[in-house]
């Protein structure tokens, strides 16, 4: 089941890139994250009483704020920018160095040991994502495609930061507590964040209102329901390797709904990118040395 949970959850945050590229052009960025953020956190307060286990020890609230100002505060600004400048593919593309950047936190921070061979696809794919977007071409999709790329990458080391205070505080808390805590965090902070930078849209698409619905029930609930729930069950390691669909998921997507297209030079560096992450990869029996 935690398998299965994460290849769906992939597969949705992969949607994002495509569904928020389409709705930007109607509604204001932060007012489709805030908009996301209150869906989730009124749905969740509607269960509050599934949200199962929550054993607070002492000091626990300032990793649940740093957890919940890294992900989905500042992440989503970073992403929400992003996607203003870059194309929804390449965006996806620069998501393949967060199982890297996730692992080698682990590495840094928790002292877990590592071998040469995860560095070395550590800076494979970083020079990767450099290369992607060096080469990128603005067009009407990317405007500003270096700018964007470097956006997501920030985003990317927010969602790293994320990923492993969540593995931490899973033990404590249930995965529908971690996900309230980050829907209600995202709420409070994007209200008069867009309040203050942004005019309230007069009226919405069908279409648009199905897509913040989607983001909000989808994505903000489902898909960080689901990554919660595997992330108590399996080590941050394995399940960093999951991430490496939403790159596929997301140009797959992107070609096909959005008619995407990568020139020669950016699909070498797509390639690069994943050759660094697949590198980075442990074998079965040394995946242990980095696995909690």
């Amino acid at each position: 089941m935690p398998v299965v949970a994460l290849v769906v959850a992939m597969a949705l945050w992969a949607s994002t890139f495509v569904v928020l590229k389409v709705l930007f052009e109607e509604v204001s960025p932060l007012w489709v994250i805030c908009a996301r953020m209150w869906v989730a956190a009124l749905a969740l307060a509607l269960g509050y009483r599934f949200w199962g286990k929550a054993r607070y020890q002492k000091g626990d609230w300032r990793l649940l704020l740093a957890m919940s100002l890294a992900e989905p505060c500042l992440y989503f600004v970073f992403e929400a920018k992003a996607l203003l400048y870059t194309s929804a593919g390449q965006a996806g593309m620069v998501t393949a160095v967060l199982p890297v950047l996730t692992v080698s936190g682990a590495v840094l921070f928790l002292k877990e040991k590592a071998s040469p061979r995860l560095w070395l696809g550590l800076a494979l794919a970083v020079l990767g994502v450099l290369w992607l977007s060096g080469a990128a071409e603005n067009s009407a999709q990317a405007p500003n495609a270096l700018l964007g790329n470097a956006l997501e990458f920030a985003a990317m080391l927010c969602a790293a930061f994320y990923s492993l205070s969540l593995k931490h505080l899973s033990g404590r808390y249930s995965p529908l507590w971690l996900t309230a805590i980050q829907a209600f965090s995202g709420a409070l902070f994007f209200l008069p964040l867009a309040l203050a930078t942004a005019p309230l849209p007069a009226t919405l698409s069908p279409s648009a209102l199905g897509a913040m619905l989607y983001l909000g029930l989808g994505v903000t609930l489902g898909a960080y329901g689901l990554y919660n729930f595997a992330m108590a069950r399996l080590p941050a390691a394995r399940v960093a390797v999951f991430v490496n669909l939403i790159p596929l998921f997301s140009l797959l997507l992107a070609m096909g709904l959005l008619g995407e297209r990568l020139g020669l030079w950016q699909g070498l560096a797509c390639l690069l990118v994943l050759g660094g992450v697949l590198l980075s990869q442990e074998r079965p029996k040394a995946k242990a040395a980095i696995a909690d």
